[in-house]
């Protein structure tokens, strides 16, 4: 029996008539054009300062360390005391986001910043994340040279740079943020979502940090309280 007529059949089962496809494909359509609400987890549905509150908390509970800076150009020497107090070496690389770029790297002495994507000997990456998401405490990270996706699996520190107003509550809110900072015409190839650092307990019944990826996860939020 042919394709046409066993969709012939379903149709007629289905008691379709003629025209009745391009109705129900139009209905379809309007359908998802104009969208309406979704079902959200009333968890991350809170203003601003419980949401914020909320984020911290998960991280917190994952074990990731949180570090909170005003300016933008406080991040070099914010990373840099976070390096010193944890004992790691003073050297970080980064892709080539233009937060980055524009940083005083070279103002806080000793600190060493590398570019591009991670390699075996680098201990600290940092990223900048386009989105956290308070329900979860997850961190949403677009791939490319801007933040190599390297930098949050090679190196055994991984530091995510996230901006206070980039916190929502939800994962449908993270999506729709990315699409307007990224543009939907020139999404990452992969968007990936990071909820606290590597572990597993499959090696006999024991937490293992560092499995496979970072064994250690840090979270700047940057911009006013």
């Amino acid at each position: 029996m042919s394709r046409s007529a066993i969709f012939a059949k379903v149709r007629a089962g289905l008691k379709v008539g003629p025209g009745a496809d391009a109705a129900r494909r139009a209905g379809a359509e309007a359908r998802l054009a104009g969208g309406g609400s979704r079902l959200m987890p009333d968890r991350g549905r809170v203003g601003t300062v419980e949401r914020i509150a909320l984020f911290k908390s998960f991280l917190a509970a994952q074990g990731s360390d949180l570090v909170e800076t005003g300016d933008a150009a406080e991040l070099p020497q914010a990373i840099a005391e976070y390096l010193i107090a944890r004992e790691l070496p003073l050297r970080v690389r980064t892709g080539s986001d233009p937060l980055f770029a524009r940083l005083p790297w070279a103002e806080v002495r000793g600190l060493a910043r590398d570019m591009g994507r991670a390699r075996a000997d680098d201990t600290a990456g940092v990223s900048r994340a386009v989105a956290g998401v308070a329900e979860t405490g997850t961190l949403v990270l677009a791939s490319g040279p801007d933040n190599p996706t390297t930098l949050a699996l090679l190196p055994e520190t991984h530091i995510v740079v996230v901006r206070r107003d980039a916190i929502v509550g939800n994962y449908e809110e993270a999506m729709e943020l990315a699409e307007r900072e990224l543009g939907t015409s020139a999404l990452p190839h992969t968007l990936n979502l990071v909820t606290g650092a590597s572990r597993t307990g499959d090696i006999g019944g024991r937490i293992v940090m560092g499995a496979h990826g970072p064994r250690r996860l840090a979270v700047i939020l940057l911009g006013g309280n």
